[in-house]
Formats: C-alpha cells, structure tokens, sequence
C-alpha cells in the first residue's frame, strides 16, 4: 500500500491519502484522545503520542501534530499507524459510530435561505476546502449572520479567518444578499 502525503495550508497538519475510500459519506473531525476512541484509527493515531488532532475525509486523514514536534519525526509513524489500520481491514468507526461532523442540524432548516446557503457551501465551498484537508461545518443563520465553523487542518491555520472573511463571507454575499456577515464559532 502507496499513502501519499500533502502538506496542508496549515504547517501542523498534514494530509495522507491512503488510495482508497475513508469516509463514504460526510466527516469525522477528533481533537482529543478521548473523542478519538469513536475510531480504531484515530484512536491509533493519539496513541502515538504528539498527534492534536485527527479528520477524516472522503478519501483522506488529516493529522495535526503538537507544536514541540517536527513531522520528519513523526510522520513515518503516522504512514505506519495508517497503513497497519487499512491492510487490517478493521473498520474505521467503532460499531455503532457513525460521522461525526457534516451540518449541525438547525432549527430553520426549513428556511429557503438557509437551504440556499448550505447548497452553495456543499458546491463551491466544502470541495476547495477538503482539498486543503478540513471541512466548513454551517451551524446557522441569524439576523443575517451565518455561523461556520472550520475543521480538520482549517481549524487552528493561520489562513482559516482569510478564508472566512475573504472567500466565504464575499461569496456569500454575492449569491444571497440577505447575508450581511459570517462567523466562526
């Protein structure tokens, strides 16, 4: 088995694309050790030590290692650690786990602006930022404000409030102009 890595907009996350699917359907973001036994690879991966942070994607893992910590050491257990799970055929959520992350449900669902918003975060949004490794998650909209939160290796890089303000907030003001702001949460 052949893992590509990527380095991320993000100096301490990586990305590793194992060649085949990770998540079929939506995302999985784990920031801790203890959020990390939903998954035998995530939880493989904290317990390498040094590793904040783990997502996945459709078809890759984004890791973020601690700030001490330089990838070149790192980094061949993080491919081990990977490769051992995918040559395993273990699955890659506990039984009973499902994604984690996608859109937080919202009380306006039904809303035709928020239906229009999270379309063109699901089309012109989410793909440009899986390719950074990471995910946009909507949690809602509200006096003309959407809230948005940045996960994977977007949470915590130093480009992600450039990447709000400039790229989300601009493109959706043009295509909804009842959106007056965007913010993280």
């Amino acid at each position: 088995m052949f893992i590509q890595t990527e380095s991320t907009p993000n100096p301490a996350t990586m990305k590793f694309l194992p060649g085949q699917d990770v998540m079929p359907s939506g995302t999985a973001d784990f920031t801790d050790a203890e959020a990390a036994k939903a998954s035998p690879l995530a939880d493989r991966l904290f317990a390498l030590g040094d590793v904040e942070g783990v997502f996945f994607g459709s078809d890759f893992v984004t890791v973020t290692k601690a700030d001490a910590v330089d990838w070149t050491h790192i980094r061949p257990s993080v491919l081990g650690a990977i490769m051992d799970h995918f040559t395993s055929g273990a699955p890659l959520m506990a039984e009973g786990v499902e994604n984690t992350t996608g859109h937080a449900a919202a009380a306006d669902d039904d809303d035709p602006l928020v239906t229009q918003i999270k379309d063109i975060l699901d089309t012109r949004v989410r793909p440009a930022v899986a390719q950074d490794g990471g995910d946009i998650v909507f949690h809602g909209f509200e006096e003309g404000v959407v809230y948005l939160n940045m996960i994977g290796a977007c949470a915590g890089c130093p480009a992600s409030t450039a990447t709000l303000k400039n790229g989300v907030e601009n493109l959706l003001k043009h295509f909804v102009p009842e959106v007056q702001e965007v913010r993280s949460v």
